[in-house]
């Protein structure tokens, strides 16, 4: 990208190659070049003001003085830490931990939610429900593993289902309690 933007701020401002070298972080050769058309042949401008790098003010004040410097656009964007859970490939080998791991958090967090298990453990909700109710096809063969230690998914994954879990809990509680005092009432 920083060639394609010093093509764009060489034919389409005044600014020096200096100031363009400096803000693409190329050399200012490379910049002469490009203006003479032997460096980035082919290579599609690329505005830096649609994208927000730069703005045009800021390209006229560094085009009335030679010796400023361009800069960068910081823009307030929040970025969220929210990370896309990705399916990953599971070796034949370690798609028994599933079950297992399906068990051990039965065992261990009942609280949570057939549903919750199996997106967590990226395995189907009947097979939990059916481990859960001791008729799964191969129960006897089962051993409870920790899923964290088996890296199945992260201790924050799984301390944010037992939180939703309990969240779940407290209003099925409250909802009770109010639906009991309406019947007395």
């Amino acid at each position: 990208m920083p060639m394609a933007t010093a093509v764009w701020l060489v034919e389409n401002t005044t600014l020096t190659f200096k100031q363009i070298s400096e803000f693409c972080n190329l050399h200012e050769v490379e910049v002469q070049g490009i203006a003479d058309g032997e460096v980035a042949k082919g290579i599609m401008a690329y505005n830096p003001i649609i994208s927000g790098q730069l703005t045009r003010e800021e390209i006229e004040l560094s085009s009335k003085d030679e010796n400023r410097p361009l800069q960068i656009n910081h823009l307030d964007i929040e970025i969220s830490n929210i990370n896309k859970k990705i399916k990953k490939y599971v070796p034949l080998s370690k798609r028994q931990d599933k079950p297992d791991s399906a068990l051990w958090l039965i065992k261990h967090h009942p609280q949570l939610k057939d549903s919750q298990i199996a997106k967590l453990l990226g395995i189907t909700k009947n097979s939990v429900t059916s481990i859960r109710n001791k008729n799964y096809w191969n129960y006897n063969n089962l051993n409870p593993k920790d899923p964290v230690a088996m890296s199945l998914f992260s201790q924050k994954d799984l301390v944010d289902s037992i939180e939703k879990a309990e969240r779940r809990i407290k209003r099925e509680k409250k909802k009770k309690e109010k639906d009991k005092q309406q019947n007395l009432a």
